[in-house]
């Protein structure tokens, strides 16, 4: 359990999160040692827009901050009083915009919230690189969603304020990687180690789809490059002759991670320690489903201890039967998104400072 902290200079004490206390009961344990808050401040007015990006370091300490988020009551502390965030999401999304919308509210922040690109000035015609140079004066941070992938470069052209990527067209969504790794972290801490113990200890790593053209997917495995040391294989298990896209396979190659593409779901499945699933690929403008061969239900001859991702929302490619299982760390994933996202706001943002001074000693 989290040591109990003591009354800060505001004379408050830490109080634990209300809620179901169920969807949290591994959090604590990446709170064995104390959060480097220097390295967290390595991130202040940074654009976040690739998972490639981050360090592994910045990655766990990012990790161990969403912890505390997630066990300790801090909104009394309003680490983002003062803020205001554009979330500009010119394609459509619910749980990614309601996501960042309430970890800003929850932190004290204020919200321009565009809901619909259609809206705005593009469907006059006005051009990415002129709307970015407007928002320098309307916001401190903005939070951009995009059908376009190329749309990041057009924008920052003229952004001043930092961006965090909420996902563009084919290419990344890595904040959706942080909730990913920090699922997986808690799942089984030893992934902070910097070497397996073991050969036996390292994970296979099993993606499902097309990983060059599933942002969310592609992102999880910039992400994993980042604990390789930890990776047996990717195995890849896809409809297509070329899962990966050229940047992606040059990243695998680079780091000497092995891998492996299968089309065939049945005879690779029990391999797999780790299972990424997602519902749907961008091919060219058009997003597809997968297909029926890529279905997992409880019935699945999955390992005993293998445990399932997926971004979520779900069609019929994850079957809810898996829903009580062990398998399921989708939940989890889902529910660590909001606080993954407040540590990172309050990183990017530069508000460290207004956290309690205990959260340096726990640990």
């Amino acid at each position: 359990m989290m040591q109990k902290l003591e009354p800060n200079s505001m004379g408050k004490i830490l109080e634990p999160q209300q809620g179901d206390d169920s969807l949290h009961p591994e959090a604590t344990s990446l709170l064995q040692e104390p959060i480097r808050l220097d390295v967290l401040r390595e991130l202040e007015g940074v654009s976040i827009l690739s998972a490639s990006q981050f360090t592994r370091e910045q990655i766990i300490e990012l990790c161990k901050l969403t912890a505390v988020l997630e066990t300790v009551e801090i909104a009394a502390y309003h680490p983002l009083d003062g803020k205001l965030v554009i979330t500009g999401f010119f394609e459509a999304s619910t749980r990614t915009r309601t996501s960042f919308e309430s970890a800003t509210l929850r932190l004290a922040g204020r919200i321009i919230s565009i809901t619909d690109g259609g809206v705005t000035g593009i469907a006059k015609g006005e051009s990415l690189r002129d709307i970015g140079e407007m928002f320098n004066a309307y916001g401190d941070l903005l939070i951009m969603r995009h059908r376009q992938t190329e749309a990041l470069q057009e924008i920052m052209q003229r952004l001043r304020i930092p961006m965090i990527n909420a996902g563009n067209g084919s290419g990344e969504h890595p904040t959706q990687a942080l909730a990913d790794w920090y699922a997986l972290l808690k799942w089984n801490r030893a992934l902070i180690a910097k070497k397996a113990k073991s050969e036996d200890a390292k994970l296979t790593l099993g993606v499902l789809g097309t990983p060059g053209s599933m942002r969310a997917v592609k992102s999880f495995m910039l992400m994993a490059l980042h604990f390789k040391e930890h990776i047996k294989e990717v195995k890849v298990i896809s409809e297509m002759s070329d899962p990966f896209g050229e940047d992606l396979l040059r990243e695998l190659e680079s780091a000497g991670v092995p891998y492996t593409v299968s089309h065939k779901l049945s005879s690779t499945l029990y391999f797999l320690d780790v299972i990424y699933m997602n519902s749907i690929t961008l091919i060219g403008d058009s997003y597809h489903s997968m297909g029926e061969d890529f279905r997992l239900t409880a019935e699945s001859e999955l390992r005993p201890e293998a445990v399932i991702l997926h971004p979520l929302a779900r069609l019929d490619e994850l079957d809810t039967s898996l829903d009580e299982t062990p398998h399921n760390l989708y939940f989890s994933q889902a529910h660590g998104a909001v606080f993954v996202r407040q540590a990172l706001l309050i990183a990017v943002l530069g508000r460290l400072d207004r956290l309690p001074k205990e959260i340096e000693t726990i640990g």
